[in-house]
């Protein structure tokens, strides 16, 4: 069966068919998935069943996975766990544990990464285990959001550089860190328009970890960047996924936002494995 492309709104996502990214993905095959990536930002490949090598196999064909730090429920493993399952015991997560409350800032629009001085390329997301209800993804494109800007706005944010910190975005949703967790993540700073490496096509680099304009007053940062990402996240500019059982979705983090949605964490269980592979360009301006 040859490869096929549904796309999924008018300016990103496609639905992808014909392909096993599990098993037996020639060079060819994985060729036009990576054509396709930097044409669509976001792919959706359904009942792609792997397990833990086979996602680590795929990822690595797009460059080098980072490592998870501590603070996530798989550190110490090249995944991220997006889910309420303890990772030894496979049992519940209380709601109350703080493994849970670090994952409510999934739910602000966010690119993976933006927070290292090497951000990533993207992210591939697999559903091992899924609720019957909730826990959608929704995506919005910040290339379609640099479309839109003004030749003035884009002209003058060229020369913006933004200041991105994970301790804070984290500290918006009310999860504090000690000291020590703190100083794992110190901020750094990127360019606000980013160039995707594949295409050549630009964006902005904005969402939770962007916390403020260097050489702005604090005000008047924070007021253009929320701004710009209520413009990017509109709800007609949205593509939500209601995830089925062994998807697996792969996103630009240069190109598109996320977010997670509410579930019933207490009374069904779900298990998300991501992997993020870096961007191996530093985006700090010259």
């Amino acid at each position: 069966m040859a490869i096929a492309f549904k796309p999924l709104t008018s300016h990103f996502g496609a639905e992808v068919t014909g392909a096993d990214i599990a098993r037996d993905l020639n060079d060819v095959a994985f060729g036009e998935i990576r054509a396709a990536f930097d044409e669509y930002s976001v792919l959706i490949f359904p009942n792609q069943p792997m397990d833990d090598a086979q996602q680590i196999a795929f990822s690595e064909r797009f460059g080098i996975l980072e490592g998870t730090r501590a603070l996530n429920p798989g550190s110490g493993t090249a995944f991220a766990r997006q889910s309420n399952l303890d990772i030894k015991t496979g049992e519940a997560i209380p709601a109350d544990d703080r493994r849970m409350f670090y994952q409510k800032a999934n739910m602000l629009w966010h690119a993976d990464s933006t927070f290292k001085a090497v951000p990533s390329l993207c992210s591939v997301l697999s559903a091992r285990e899924i609720p019957p209800v909730g826990g959608a993804t929704e995506f919005a494109s910040t290339r379609a959001a640099y479309d839109e800007l003004t030749d003035d706005e884009k002209s003058a944010f060229e020369e913006l550089t933004i200041e991105h910190d994970f301790v804070y975005s984290r500290g918006t949703v009310g999860f504090t860190m000690s000291d020590d967790e703190a100083e794992m993540f110190p901020a750094v700073r990127h360019a606000l328009v980013r160039t995707n490496g594949g295409n050549g096509r630009r964006s902005l680099m904005i969402g939770a970890h962007a916390k403020s304009v260097v050489g702005w007053p604090e005000g008047k940062g924070r007021a253009l960047l929320d701004d710009l990402l209520a413009r990017a996240t509109g709800s007609d500019k949205i593509y939500r996924h209601d995830w089925r059982d062994h998807d697996v979705v792969v996103w630009d983090n240069q190109a598109v936002l996320h977010r997670a949605t509410p579930y019933d964490a207490e009374n069904h269980r779900r298990l998300m494995q991501r992997t993020t592979i870096s961007s191996g360009i530093p985006a700090v301006p010259a």
